[in-house]
């Protein structure tokens, strides 16, 4: 009875993610409703005084969103203006067309890699899809084979790489660097990607299926109206050179000078993004002959499509600063204390359940930040490394309760037993991969 009571925290802690589970795959609850009943739920039954939980509540969500909001919504903008501006097929059809026939697969990792990284992965598989399918027709090649290779790119530079919103809320969780979250998150993503996307494939049997049709085919731009290669390439990626700039030149300079502090403002997230947009406004739309009023509803559409996704964001943050503040996760901590298991095997592990089990990215990463973060502490972790494992098992196998599992289902015509032998095989490769390598990286980091 001692024990039990003793283990109480947990255990409301546990009751609470079912009750999360039950209200999201049952009951069909959104996300953003679950996170913040779930959040009261925990609170009141550890015993918060109910001003306490709703004071948590509201310093949670806004302390989580006052640092991500920005990033993320800009991030979907520039996006859009990728997409509207035909930006995105400049990229995808001048590597493919460079790279030829023989190394195609190579082309579309490339690819998949940099709308992983710069549009959310539903624009990024839309994008890609019709474009993988023609190249695979054309070089006569099973095309679920270059679909693989494709949604394995993405997927996992999605999971990885700020400012998509899974990493982001993962560095601001657990107070990472975000400069080294991508350097040592490109030493996880080329292994995992090419496991699952370039070897895999080849593995595999009966890929050769009949062509899909289109569900959707975007509009086709002419070379004049696209925007340059070189400048489509380099204005997405403005974030991740000056982030990671920052943090290689904070090697070589003092704190406490003018230098540091001209380097780390514009080597912040937010400075980071708010300049690519800029350039991405001009770039990608003033310069093609595009009206501000058009830029601008590109913008606007961009926000909108973006505003539920920055709200579970939000309310996850409140769930996590439930845990904090009843001192759940110390307990979690103090549990582990005399264990073995590594807190990034850990971290891993409860981000991929959750995963599983709710079909978000997004939900599981940022949920088990809240569970597994005082780990940091306790065990003297590497932040970076905790979001590289946390992100990776974000990424893992799914099932009919994600949207992108019909997505690919769909799109390629695929019945569930198919679709589980490749978007599921694929996932669970790219995440037991990525966590392999980070393990690695924790014997020398």
């Amino acid at each position: 009875m001692e024990w039990i009571m003793d283990s109480l925290p947990i255990i409301w802690v546990a009751v609470g993610v079912a009750l999360l589970l039950f209200m999201n795959i049952k009951l069909k609850i959104n996300s953003v409703l679950a996170l913040l009943i779930v959040a009261i739920f925990v609170g009141v039954m550890n015993g918060m005084p109910l001003t306490a939980v709703v004071t948590t509540i509201k310093t949670g969500l806004g302390s989580t969103l006052g640092s991500l909001a920005i990033i993320i919504g800009l991030g979907a903008v520039l996006g859009k203006l990728m997409v509207d501006s035909g930006a995105a097929q400049r990229v995808a059809t001048t590597l493919l067309r460079k790279f030829g026939v023989k190394n195609v697969e190579w082309a579309i990792l490339i690819v998949g890699a940099i709308f992983g990284i710069s549009v959310f992965y539903e624009v990024a598989f839309i994008i890609l899809a019709p474009l993988v399918i023609s190249i695979a027709v054309e070089a006569k090649i099973p095309y679920l084979r270059l679909g693989m290779t494709m949604v394995a790119a993405a997927t996992m530079a999605h999971s990885i790489f700020p400012p998509q919103p899974g990493p982001v809320a993962l560095v601001d969780a657990y107070g990472a660097d975000m400069g080294m979250v991508y350097i040592l998150g490109i030493v996880v993503v080329v292994p995992a990607v090419i496991c699952a996307g370039i070897i895999l494939p080849r593995l595999l049997r009966n890929l050769d299926l009949p062509t899909p049709p289109l569900l959707k085919k975007t509009k086709e731009f002419t070379d004049e109206e696209m925007p340059s290669f070189s400048l489509s390439l380099i204005v997405p990626l403005i974030p991740a050179i000056t982030i990671t700039a920052a943090t290689i030149i904070n090697m070589f300079i003092e704190k406490e000078t003018t230098a540091y502090e001209i380097v780390n403002f514009f080597g912040s997230a937010e400075i980071s993004m708010i300049l690519a947009v800029l350039v991405a406004i001009y770039v990608f739309g003033i310069r093609i002959g595009r009206t501000m009023s058009e830029v601008m509803g590109s913008f606007s559409k961009a926000i909108e499509g973006i505003a539920m996704i920055i709200f579970i964001v939000g309310s996850g943050g409140a769930f996590k600063q439930v845990i904090l503040d009843t001192g759940i996760g110390d307990y979690i901590a103090g549990m582990m204390e005399n264990t073995s298991i590594s807190p990034l095997i850990m971290a891993w592990f409860i981000t991929a359940l959750i995963r599983i089990a709710t079909g978000t990215g997004v939900v599981s990463a940022i949920t088990a930040a809240g569970i597994v973060g005082p780990l940091i502490e306790t065990f003297d972790v590497n932040p970076v490394l905790m979001v590289l494992a946390t992100a990776a098992g974000s990424n893992t196998i799914t099932h009919v309760n994600d949207a992108s599992f019909w997505l690919f289902k769909e799109y390629f015509n695929l019945s569930i037993k198919d679709t589980f032998k490749t978007w599921g095989l694929l996932l669970l490769t790219t995440s037991l991969v990525g966590l392999g390598v980070v393990l690695l990286l924790s014997l020398f980091i």
